[in-house]
């Protein structure tokens, strides 16, 4: 018997139906053999970061148990995207239909090129820990040694990241 993993993920979008493109990208993580869906967070309409020339985003964060590793679950994440319309991204930070990352997987740490863990910038960003409070507040960084919700007072009162509740 495999083991299960505690995992939790961002989801996002702002393109077309933004609420429905995030719980299709749901939908599907609660389909994967070995997987379920433990937690959903509030969705959160957010101001774009970084590249600010575009649509505001729906956010959300999941918990998931699963069977999957973190390399097997990242490329299933970049499948579930394609299925649902994610083209590759011409821009960095850019427009997308669904955006799925890895926040945290266990405990684990990974650096690698084409996976990181924890999320390199996720205690940057208003988009990922607001939801992340949601329900795991309490959730220390395994680098940082800080809890999510101690991330999120550094990073709430930041003007160019806007956070409105949605559902």
């Amino acid at each position: 018997m495999k083991s299960k993993h505690t995992v939790f993920i961002s989801i996002g979008s702002n393109m077309g139906d933004k609420y429905a493109n995030c719980i299709r990208g749901i939908e599907h993580i609660n389909q994967l053999h070995g997987t379920k869906v433990v937690d959903i967070a509030h969705f959160y309409k957010t101001s774009p970061v970084d590249y600010k020339e575009q649509e505001w985003f729906i956010n959300s964060a999941l918990k998931i148990e699963t069977e999957l590793e973190p390399d097997n679950l990242m490329v299933t994440l970049k499948n579930i995207e394609e299925k649902i319309g994610q083209y590759e991204k011409s821009v960095r930070f850019g427009p997308r239909i669904i955006d799925l990352d890895i926040i945290f997987y266990d405990a684990m740490l990974i650096n690698r090129d084409n996976l990181t863990i924890p999320h390199p910038r996720m205690d940057k960003r208003c988009f990922v820990l607001k939801p992340l409070c949601d329900i795991a507040p309490n959730l220390i960084h395994p680098i940082l040694g800080h809890s999510v919700k101690e991330l999120l007072k550094v990073v709430e009162n930041d003007k160019e990241q806007q956070i409105l509740f949605f559902k």
